[in-house]
C-alpha cells in the first residue's frame, strides 16, 4: 500500500516511467534468459554461434550506453525513451520471426541498442522530473524493476510451454504498448541547444577523475547484483537438489523489496549523508556471501524435505542480505551520479557510468566464474562466495575513501518540520536505477 501511495504523489510522467520499468523488465526477462536454449535446442546452433548472438546483444547495449546518454541530453530524454522501446519492439519481433543467423544478429543489435537508448534516458528524465524527491523516485523505480525481474521469468517459462515464438511476440507486444503509452503521456520538455560537440561532452565527463573513481568503485555493486542470476541460484540448486529453488532467491528479494525499499530510503535520507549509506549498503552486499560460504561444499544431497530447507536457509539469508544492501545503496548511487557535473550532461554521466561499471562488472563476473570452476575442481566450494565478499568489501572501502577525501558530491541538508532551511546545496545528487 505504501508503494502505491508514494507512487500517486508523483506526477503522471513519473508514474508512467515506473510502470514502464515494470514492463521493460517483464518483457526482457520473459525472453532473454531463454534465448540461449532456443538457439541451441530449437535451432541447433553451435555453442560458438550462440555465444556470438548473445555477445552481440550485450555489446550493443553495454558498449553504446554513452550514445543513449548523449542523445538524451541533446535531443531530449522523451524522444530517446520512445525510440528505444520502439526499437526493442522490432528486435523482439525479429527474434520471433527469424531463424537465420543474419536475422538473429539484427535482432540482437536492435534489442541491445534499444536498451542503450532508453536506460540512461529514463534515468535522466526521472532525475529531472522528480525535483527534490529523487531518492524516493529511484527507490520506487527499484521496486518496479525488481518486480518485473520476477514476473518476467515466470511468464516466460509459461509461454515457452507453447513455443519460443509466442514468448518473443508477447515481449514485442509489451514494448509496443509501452512505446504508445510514452508517446501519449510523457510531456515534451524543451532542450537547450548544446554549445559544444558530443566529443567535448565525453572528454569533460571522462576527464572528471572523482567521477571515474566512483564509477570504478561501483564494480562491486554491479558484480554482486549479477550474482542474483549466477552464483546464488546455483547455490540454491546445489543445496536443495531442486532446480526450482533458484526461483526462491527472486521471490525472497521481491517480497523484501516491496515491503522495505521505500521505508529504508525514506529513513536513511533523513541523515543526508548519502556516501555513508552507500558504503554501508555495499558492506551488507559483501556480508551476504558469508552465510553461503560457511556451509558451501556439504557432502551429498539433502536427506528429505526438512534437510533441503535447512541447507537452503544460508543461501536465502544471503539473498535477503544482498537485496537489503542494494536497497540501501542503489537509490543514493543513482542520486549521486548526475551531481558530479552540469545538469545539461545528466544523460551523458549516466551513459558513461553504465559503460564503465558494465565493463568492470563483466570482468568481475569473469573472475567469479573462474572461482566457481576452480572451487569445483579443487574441492573449495567456498572460493566464489569469498571472492564476491571481497569484491563488496573493496567497493565499500573505495566509496568510504572517496568520501573521506571529499571527492563525492555534497548532499543537500533536509528540512525539518520545525525549521525550513534556506537554499540547499543542489550538490549533486540524483538517482537512477
Amino acid at each position: 500500500m505504501k508503494t502505491w501511495h508514494e507512487m500517486r504523489r508523483f506526477p503522471l510522467a513519473i508514474q508512467l516511467l515506473l510502470v514502464n520499468q515494470l514492463g521493460v523488465n517483464t518483457g526482457f526477462y520473459l525472453l532473454i534468459p531463454y534465448l540461449a536454449t532456443h538457439l541451441d535446442q530449437n535451432l541447433g546452433m553451435s555453442a560458438a554461434v550462440v555465444g556470438i548472438v548473445l555477445g552481440v546483444r550485450n555489446l550493443s547495449q553495454q558498449g553504446l550506453f554513452i550514445i543513449g546518454g548523449s542523445a538524451a541530453d541533446r535531443l531530449g530524454a522523451r524522444g530517446v525513451i520512445i525510440a528505444g522501446c520502439a526499437l526493442r519492439t522490432v528486435g523482439f519481433g525479429l527474434f520471433a520471426l527469424g531463424d537465420s543467423l543474419s536475422v538473429l544478429i539484427a535482432a540482437s543489435v536492435c534489442s541491445g541498442f534499444a536498451g542503450a537508448l532508453f536506460n540512461p534516458a529514463v534515468r535522466a528524465y526521472l532525475a529531472q522530473e522528480a525535483g527534490e524527491r529523487k531518492a524516493e523516485a529511484f527507490a520506487l523505480f527499484n521496486v518496479f524493476a525488481t518486480t518485473g525481474a520476477l514476473i518476467g521469468p515466470l511468464l516466460g517459462s509459461a509461454l515457452l510451454l507453447v513455443d519460443f515464438r509466442t514468448s518473443a511476440l508477447t515481449g514485442a507486444g509489451i514494448f509496443a504498448v509501452l512505446t504508445v503509452a510514452q508517446a501519449l503521456v510523457l510531456p515534451v520538455r524543451e532542450v537547450e541547444p548544446s554549445k559544444g560537440t558530443v566529443l567535448a561532452d565525453w572528454r569533460e565527463v571522462l576527464g572528471h577523475r572523482a567521477f571515474l573513481a566512483f564509477a570504478l568503485a561501483m564494480v562491486g555493486m554491479f558484480t554482486l547484483e549479477n550474482q542474483l542470476y549466477l552464483l546464488l541460484p546455483d547455490g540454491a540448486r546445489r543445496a536443495t537438489g531442486w532446480d526450482g529453488a533458484a526461483g526462491l532467491v527472486f521471490l525472497v528479494g521481491t517480497l523484501a523489496n516491496l515491503a522495505l525499499q521505500l521505508r529504508i530510503t525514506s529513513a536513511l535520507k533523513v541523515s543526508g549523508d548519502r556516501a555513508r549509506w552507500i558504503a554501508v549498503g555495499l558492506g551488507l552486499m559483501a556480508l551476504a556471501f558469508v552465510p553461503p560460504a560457511l556451509v558451501a561444499g556439504g557432502s551429498g544431497g539433502p536427506d528429505g524435505t526438512a534437510d533441503a530447507i535447512l541447507r537452503a536457509l544460508p543461501v536465502l539469508i544471503g539473498a535477503l542480505l544482498l537485496y537489503l544492501g542494494v536497497m540501501v545503496a542503489q537509490p543514493f548511487v543513482m542520486e549521486l551520479v548526475p551531481g558530479f557535473g552540469r545538469p545539461e550532461l545528466t544523460g551523458t554521466y549516466f551513459g558513461i557510468f553504465y559503460v564503465i561499471s558494465g565493463i568492470a562488472a563483466a570482468l568481475g563476473n569473469t573472475v567469479v566464474g573462474w572461482a566457481m570452476d576452480a572451487g569445483e575442481r579443487g574441492d573449495a566450494d567456498w572460493l566464489p562466495w569469498t571472492c564476491c565478499a571481497l569484491f563488496g568489501l573493496a567497493s565499500a572501502l573505495g566509496v568510504a575513501w572517496l568520501h573521506r577525501l571529499g571527492s563525492l558530491p555534497t548532499t543537500p541538508k533536509p528540512a525539518t518540520p520545525a525549521t525550513v532551511s534556506g537554499p540547499t546545496g543542489r550538490g549533486a545528487t540524483r538517482e537512477t536505477t
